[in-house]
């Protein structure tokens, strides 16, 4: 097969790229530039996507033996990554950049431009498996080393999408294996350190950063039973479940500390309160999708049993879920909204967030979280 290598630097990515030249492929390495303002990018290892990164991903490229370009992809990046992160934060909403990336960027243009150059799939680092069922179709399923399992961010691939991706590391033991791959190879970035925080803000400072995109206004911070205990300085750089920096000026009556538990931007108030009312039992899902063939319940819009999870680490918790339509919509009209009641509650569920459905270690589908309710709450 022809294969497109999307190297970003690091040393999953690298060994993935040697994997897929050893199995017998046709390769080619690729580095996306997503940003034209390289002051803009990190010169350390914090994030990914940095200048280090490129010339990382141009000396692995080199030692494989194989040709090396680097894409423009930095318009487009601004524009479905980092305007929707803005966007979302300025609806009130906590957006999750790397699954917009993976969809809207690694997944969708970047496969897109390279099935018109005559690719036959893209080979990443990710740590997942696509696997065929026994009618042929293409599955996404959690990789063999769940420590470094990677599906959660890959929930949002459509089964056209699974049907040209390739995962080499999906049967990796370990990321130590892959490191000492790394260095048996003779690639450079066999000991580069992992790359994590939010690649386009370069101090890592997210509050200052949007407070510079997103206009603040002043508002009240008020408890969950509406009474004033502080003020704020813009509802927009607070977060559900976000703890420190609070400021408030009226302590709780059991002096145990408060948490946010909702931000409406359009009244400019942040709600906190108690940590047990973060435990969410149901959420609403909207802007769906499926993980290959839809599962039949799906299309009957009866409950199903899976496995829910919120963070790309976060812990499955086991749920019942269901498709409905939007209130008010016709009776015709299709069920576009997905429901999921929590068996054993999570906490810190924000709206903006996505959640990732699993049956074992398959990946189902995938929603934004549009709504998040605690039973407590509600009574």
């Amino acid at each position: 097969m022809k294969v497109l290598a999307a190297m970003s630097g690091g040393v999953d990515s690298a060994v993935a790229a040697a994997r897929a030249v050893e199995a017998g492929h046709e390769v080619v390495g690729v580095h996306l530039a997503l940003s034209r303002m390289p002051g803009t990018l990190r010169t350390g290892s914090r994030g990914c996507c940095t200048i280090e990164d490129s010339n990382d991903a141009w000396r692995a490229c080199e030692k494989l033996g194989i040709p090396y370009y680097v894409w423009d992809f930095s318009e487009r990046f601004k524009e479905d990554v980092v305007d929707d992160f803005i966007s979302e934060y300025a609806a009130g909403r906590t957006p999750n950049p790397c699954m917009r990336c993976n969809e809207r960027i690694k997944f969708a243009a970047l496969l897109e431009k390279a099935l018109a150059l005559g690719f036959d799939a893209v080979c990443t680092g990710h740590y997942a498996r696509v696997v065929q069922d026994d009618a042929g179709n293409y599955e996404l399923h959690r990789a063999n080393d769940w420590a470094k399992d990677q599906s959660y961010v890959l929930g949002v691939l459509t089964h056209q999408q699974l049907r040209h991706s390739m995962f080499p590391l999906a049967d990796a033991a370990s990321k130590a294996e892959v490191r000492a791959e790394a260095e048996q190879r003779g690639l450079s970035v066999a000991k580069k350190p992992d790359s994590h925080d939010i690649c386009f803000i370069s101090d890592g400072d997210t509050r200052g950063w949007l407070a510079e995109k997103i206009e603040m206004k002043e508002g009240d911070i008020l408890d969950e039973t509406g009474q004033k205990v502080g003020s704020h300085e813009g509802a927009n750089a607070f977060t559900v479940g976000q703890r420190r920096g609070l400021k408030l000026g009226r302590p709780a009556a059991d002096g145990k500390p408060r948490f946010v538990l909702e931000i409406r931007p359009k009244e400019r108030t942040v709600v906190v309160g108690p940590e047990r009312l973060l435990a969410i039992d149901e959420i609403r899902g909207i802007k769906v999708s499926w993980a290959g063939e839809p599962i039949t319940e799906v299309g009957t819009g009866e409950e199903f049993s899976c496995y829910a999870q919120v963070r790309a680490h976060g812990e499955p918790v086991p749920a019942r879920a269901w498709m409905e339509r939007e209130e008010g919509a016709e009776a015709s009209a299709p069920a576009d909204q997905l429901m999921v009641r929590l068996e054993e509650p999570l906490g810190g569920v924000a709206p903006g967030q996505t959640i990732v459905l699993y049956q074992g270690s398959r990946v189902l589908g995938q929603a934004t979280i549009d709504g998040a309710r605690s039973l407590e709450r509600a009574v």
